[in-house]
C-alpha cells in the first residue's frame, strides 16, 4: 500500500510539472511578450529605460531558462507574480475570486450526484417500463445542452417569466441557484449514464441471482448489493468530471456576472495577462489531480478485493 501511494504521488507531481511546463511554453517562452504589448503604448508616454525596468520587475527581461527557472522557484514557494493588468499579487486574486468558484463547483457536483442518484431510481422501479425508457433517455438529453444555452434558458424562465428567482442583486444563496442548476444539469448526464450501466450490469452477476434465489425483495438486493458495487465505478469518471465543472465554471460565471476564476480567467484573456493565466492552469491542474489522487487512494478501502491483490501476487 505504501508503495501504491507513493507511485501515485509521484505521477501527481509529475503531471503538476508536465502543466506547469506546458503553461510556461505557451504563456511565456513563445513570440511575444504581453509586457511590450502592453507598456510601449505611446498612450502610456513611457522612455524605453522605464520599459526596461517594468520588464526587469517582471522577470521577462531575461533568457527563457532564466523565466523558466525564476518562476518555477517563485511558484514552489507560493509566490505566482503579480498581474499585468491589476498591478496587485495574483495570489491575491486568487483569494478573492477562488472561495465563489469552489462554492459553485462544490454545489453543483452535489447536484449533479443528486440528479444521477434519482435517475438511478427512477430507472429501477418495477412496473413502470416506459418510465425507465424515458429516464435512461434524460442523460442523452442532458449531455448536449450547452452550458450558456441552459443558463439563459434558466434566466429567461425563472427570473423573468416565473419570477421565481431575482437575477439582478440576488442574495447570498438565491445567487447561487440557477448558476448551479447550469453547471450541474451537464455533469449529472455522464454520472447517470455510468450509473445506469453499471446497475444493469450488476444485476447479471451470479451473486445477485443467488440473493434473490433466497427470497430477497428487489429493493434490497438493489440497495445491498448492487448499488455498492455499481458505485465504484462511478468514482473514477466523477474525478474526470471536476475538470468539466471548472470548464463549466469559466462559462456559467460569465453568464451569470459572478466574481470567481472563470471572470479572472476571462478578464486575464482579454488583458493578455500571463501571470494570472499560468497560475490558474497550474492551480485547476492541481485541483484535478488532487481529486482523482484522492479517489485512487479510496478505492482500495472502498473495494477490499484491491488490497488482497499485493498479498495475493507474493
Amino acid at each position: 500500500m505504501t508503495r501504491y501511494i507513493i507511485s501515485r504521488l509521484g505521477q501527481a507531481l509529475l503531471v503538476l510539472f508536465a502543466a506547469f511546463t506546458i503553461s510556461f511554453v505557451l504563456l511565456q517562452a513563445m513570440p511575444g511578450d504581453a509586457v511590450l504589448i502592453k507598456f510601449q503604448n505611446p498612450e502610456y508616454g513611457l522612455s524605453p529605460e522605464q520599459i526596461a525596468d517594468i520588464r526587469a520587475a517582471y522577470a521577462t527581461d531575461g533568457s527563457v531558462l532564466n523565466q523558466y527557472v525564476h518562476t518555477a522557484g517563485k511558484f514552489l514557494t507560493g509566490d505566482f507574480g503579480y498581474s499585468l493588468q491589476a498591478g496587485v499579487a495574483v495570489s491575491a486574486q486568487l483569494t478573492t475570486n477562488l472561495p465563489p468558484t469552489i462554492r459553485l463547483a462544490g454545489f453543483g457536483f452535489i447536484v449533479a450526484s443528486l440528479i444521477a442518484a434519482v435517475l438511478a431510481i427512477l430507472s429501477n422501479i418495477q412496473g413502470f417500463g416506459r418510465l425507465r425508457s424515458f429516464v435512461q433517455a434524460v442523460p442523452s438529453l442532458f449531455v448536449s445542452v450547452p452550458t450558456f444555452w441552459l443558463g439563459i434558458m434558466l434566466i429567461q424562465i425563472f427570473s423573468f417569466r416565473l419570477r421565481l428567482v431575482s437575477i439582478i442583486n440576488p442574495g447570498p444563496w438565491e445567487g447561487l441557484v440557477l448558476p448551479v442548476l447550469t453547471i450541474a444539469v451537464p455533469i449529472s448526464a455522464p454520472l447517470a449514464q455510468i450509473l445506469l450501466r453499471n446497475i444493469d450490469q450488476v444485476q447479471t452477476r451470479p451473486f445477485v441471482a443467488v440473493a434473490r434465489a433466497k427470497g430477497a425483495s428487489h429493493r434490497w438486493v438493489l440497495w445491498r448489493h448492487v448499488a455498492k458495487n455499481a458505485f465504484l465505478p462511478v468514482l473514477t469518471v466523477a474525478g474526470v468530471l471536476f475538470g468539466e465543472l471548472l470548464a463549466g465554471a469559466v462559462i456559467t460565471e460569465t453568464v451569470f456576472g459572478l466574481n470567481g476564476i472563470g471572470s479572472l480567467t476571462e478578464q486575464a484573456v482579454n488583458f493578455q495577462d500571463v501571470a494570472v493565466l499560468q497560475a490558474i492552469v497550474v492551480l485547476s491542474a492541481a485541483a484535478f489531480v488532487t481529486i482523482n489522487l484522492a479517489i485512487d487512494l479510496l478505492y482500495p478501502i472502498l473495494d477490499p478485493r484491491l488490497k488482497a491483490r499485493p498479498e495475493t501476487a507474493r
